[in-house]
Formats: C-alpha cells, sequence, structure tokens
C-alpha cells in the first residue's frame, strides 16, 4: 500500500512540473510573438528597396481598413494586410485616407503608403479657401 501511495506521489510531482515547464514555454513562446508583432508596427521596412515596382490599387469607399490591408498584401504592396490594418488604426492617417485610385510602389513603407492614399475632403476644400 505504501508503495502505491509513494508512485503516485512521485508521478504527481512529475505531472506537475512538466505542466509547469509547458505553461513557462507557451507563455515565453506568446510573449516573444507578441514582441515581434509589436516591433514591426513602427519599424517594417518596405517590400522591396531601391526603386520598386509600382502599382495601382482602387479603394473604394465602401473598403474597410481590414479590407485594404488585404488589397494591398495581395498586389505586394505590404507582407502583411492584418499588420497594415493594425498599423493604420495607431497611425495619424487614420481620419484621412479615402477612396480613390492610387499609384503606390513597393518601395514604400506602410506609413508611406498611407500618407499617398490621403484624399481631400469637402472640409478640407472648404478650409482652404
Amino acid at each position: 500500500m505504501k508503495t502505491w501511495n509513494i508512485i503516485g506521489a512521485v508521478a504527481g510531482a512529475i505531472f506537475r512540473v512538466v505542466a509547469a515547464v509547458a505553461a513557462v514555454y507557451i507563455i515565453y513562446r506568446g510573449a516573444l510573438l507578441c514582441y515581434d508583432y509589436g516591433y514591426r508596427i513602427y519599424t517594417e521596412p518596405a517590400v522591396s528597396a531601391g526603386e520598386g515596382r509600382t502599382v495601382t490599387v482602387a479603394v473604394s469607399e465602401d473598403m474597410s481598413p481590414a479590407d485594404i490591408g488585404r488589397l494591398l498584401e495581395s498586389k505586394g504592396l505590404v507582407r502583411d494586410g492584418r499588420l497594415f490594418t493594425v498599423q493604420y488604426y495607431l497611425s495619424e492617417y487614420r481620419e484621412s485616407v479615402g477612396p480613390g485610385v492610387f499609384e503606390l510602389s513597393t518601395s514604400m513603407t506602410a506609413e508611406e503608403i498611407m500618407a499617398a492614399m490621403v484624399t481631400e475632403t469637402e472640409e478640407d476644400e472648404e478650409a482652404e479657401e
């Protein structure tokens, strides 16, 4: 009887140690993933260096920022459409990006792409007059 109690206690201790190691590993990997993604929000380089290639992109009025991110990713202008969406919401261009046809380059960063996609609204035009 005592032997089974000892075996049970040892097995329980081993299980708790394995569970703790697994939890620490999962937390560590998650923290690395979050740090990498957070770092890329502010430092993501352009898709290509130098001249790059020019791509024409049409953004309609009913497109959400996530739709724009997916469109830019499909055209090869950004590496990750979801990352572009986060960058959009954290940028100063959040209220200024509008519909239109834009000539964008693969050598542009996400911030430069958003700056190129800024459209003037009627309020802006009235303020200039």
